[in-house]
């Protein structure tokens, strides 16, 4: 089945989980190559197979080749420790999960090899059109988008789960999709992420030389004041080859100041440290 295919199939099986845009109104069918809503607004799949949702360009600085670059990393198991901390703060039972700011979709495509035996039903969205592209020609079992976390297009409690990594939140639409009772993880960096790269860049005496993200940590507690916090550190063995892919994935070295890094010290990057806190939260109400 051409990945097309495969994706109009998913919204077809899983039409309840969609709303439009546009009127909020739950999605109804699908039309030919469209998603039809019951006010009769259409959104027609690409040629890739993933819905569009958004209403004019997005405003993002992160293009296909700091995607690939990513997917190197990950694929070499740099967040492989934070998935399957994430997969441990899941129910054990079919679920259907949201990944929020999904990128290149390869953390959730690895969350579904570690659940495999649980057949969830899995929706990756982001507002970058690279990132999702990219997403799309994983093969795996699951439906990605184009869409804003300010407006997400789903119907209300249709999540049991929502996964979010690195990326900004709306806790008002997160409440909105996920069902009572339903999980919200959430994934910040910490003071140490990253760390010997951020020193290669900045040295240590300028702002960017530290990291301070607990207002991120504080904001997500008081939506959630019982939520569970477990921290994830670990040093990752850089395999030959992907200092630089390393450096290309974060905006880190887009920073006024950054050093231009040679290849003596690319070669001198050899480990690097993964430092994060996975928040785990049930929606009450």
């Amino acid at each position: 089945m051409k990945k097309s295919e495969r994706q109009r199939k998913f919204v077809q099986e899983h039409i309840d989980l969609f709303r439009c845009p546009s009127c909020q109104m739950p999605m109804q069918e699908v039309v030919d190559n469209s998603i039809v809503c019951q006010n009769g607004h259409r959104i027609d799949f690409n040629r890739h197979g993933y819905l569009h949702f958004l209403n004019g360009a997005a405003d993002t600085e992160y293009g296909r080749e700091m995607f690939l670059y990513r997917r190197q990393l990950i694929e070499a198991g740099l967040f492989k420790p934070i998935v399957e901390k994430i997969a441990d703060n899941l129910p054990d039972e079919k679920l259907t999960i949201l990944d929020v700011g999904t990128g290149e979709g390869t953390p959730l495509k690895q969350l579904q090899e570690i659940r495999e035996d649980c057949n969830d039903i899995m929706v990756g969205f982001d507002i970058s059109k690279p990132g999702i592209t990219l997403a799309t020609q994983l093969g795996m079992d699951a439906f990605f988008c184009v869409a804003d976390l300010r407006q997400v297009p789903f119907n209300n409690e249709s999540f049991d789960a929502l996964v979010e990594i690195f990326s900004p939140s709306d806790y008002h639409e997160f409440a909105r999709v996920t069902k009572p009772g339903g999980t919200v993880i959430k994934v910040v960096p910490n003071s140490d992420y990253l760390a010997e790269l951020r020193t290669m860049l900045y040295g240590t005496d300028q702002g960017k030389s530290s990291y301070d993200n607990q207002q991120v940590v504080d904001l997500f507690k008081k939506h959630y004041p019982d939520c569970q916090v477990d921290r994830v550190k670990y040093q990752f063995a850089i395999p030959d080859g992907l200092q630089r892919p390393l450096v290309e994935m974060t905006p880190l070295h887009w920073g006024r100041g950054a050093k231009q890094l040679t290849d003596e010290d690319l070669q001198a990057l050899t480990r690097i440290t993964v430092d994060v806190s996975v928040m785990t939260a049930k929606k009450t109400k």
